[in-house]
């Protein structure tokens, strides 16, 4: 099959990468349409020493389900569109007994951690991880589920009412998703945002959005950092008021210096926050009360994935998609 490899910081594409062998209770998903999102951008700059095929944001079809055997009952079916929980678990540890099975002591993660992603032909996941899409969500909207599904995983994490003061720091492929989703709560929003296209968006989802200088200090009860780069995290501090709430959605691989006497002196929660409900996400999808197709700036097919890298790290580059095997 065909697959971006990812090795030593740097990406190829290979023409004749064997199939991922298949564990048991593991469906072969036919990968149609996948995302380039920040985090696969600082693997390739070093932010987790990955080698494989990276990707974990996909639509795709069932084309191999388990062997009977390994199942007491399935109602999933070959061709079936699906999108995936990326965090393949154990259930038997102690963090999946306790009910925190995305932090599964012996997890392995699509494209991230010790499993091969989707930037390839096929990829294989455990069934259970597996969400059926319905027929009136389309693939370019379903590709969405996963980073749609962590920025509704801040709202599972931190209660926001109405009269809440909410700043988004950072207006990227995240950003806007986050922005839509917590708009819904009809808080006080408002969004950092640098780039021409990102304030566009912000506009024409009625979001009230402010440039870097204008974020006045110690004045918001939520700061959500998600802008890639340890400078929001800088701003975010700036911003939040005392006993306020930051969330950092950011992942990168360089250190970030911290003033750790301001935040206990003005007692600042700090919760990190990644993955997300992938169903929720659907259903917002389904109702389309979330509408992610602006947020899409190219779309590349797989021979072209080193080039789409390329654009995705581009500064004010909103999400590219691989077309993998979509009509």
């Amino acid at each position: 099959m065909r697959a971006l490899w990812l090795e030593q910081q740097q990406l190829t594409l290979r023409n004749n990468q064997p199939r991922p062998p298949l564990p048991p209770g593991e469906a072969v998903i036919k990968i149609r349409l996948a995302g380039i999102c920040a985090t696969d951008l600082e693997l390739c700059r070093g932010y987790y020493p990955y080698c494989g095929i990276p990707g974990h944001e996909f639509v795709g079809e069932i084309v191999t389900l388990p062997d009977p055997s390994d199942l007491s009952e399935t109602a999933y079916r070959p061709g079936q569109r699906v999108v995936g929980e990326i965090n393949a678990i154990c259930g038997h540890c102690t963090a999946c007994r306790n009910g925190r099975p995305t932090h599964c002591e012996q997890r392995t993660v699509l494209g991230i951690k010790n499993r091969h992603g989707a930037f390839a032909d096929y990829c294989t996941l455990p069934l259970t991880n597996l969400i059926p899409v319905p027929d009136s969500i389309s693939d370019q909207q379903a590709v969405f589920a996963e980073p749609l599904a962590a920025a509704l995983e801040i709202q599972q994490q931190i209660a926001i009412h109405p009269d809440d003061s909410v700043l988004i720091i950072g207006a990227g492929r995240l950003g806007q998703l986050i922005a839509q989703t917590i708009r819904l709560n009809s808080c006080q929003l408002t969004v950092v945002a640098r780039h021409a296209r990102q304030r566009e968006l912000l506009e024409e989802n009625n979001i009230n959005w402010i440039d870097e200088t204008q974020v006045t200090a110690k004045q918001y009860d939520i700061v959500i950092e998600a802008t890639g780069h340890e400078s929001g995290f800088a701003l975010a501090c700036q911003a939040i008021r005392p006993r306020g709430t930051v969330v950092l959605k950011s992942t990168h691989r360089n250190l970030t210096t911290v003033n750790l006497s301001a935040l206990v002196v003005d007692e600042i929660q700090l919760i990190g926050s990644r993955c997300g409900p992938m169903r929720p996400a659907l259903r917002l999808l389904e109702q389309q009360l979330i509408d992610p197709l602006p947020l899409i700036d190219a779309s590349y097919p797989l021979d072209q994935a080193v080039q789409a890298f390329d654009h995705a790290a581009r500064p004010g580059a909103l999400k590219i998609v691989l077309a993998v095997n979509s009509d």
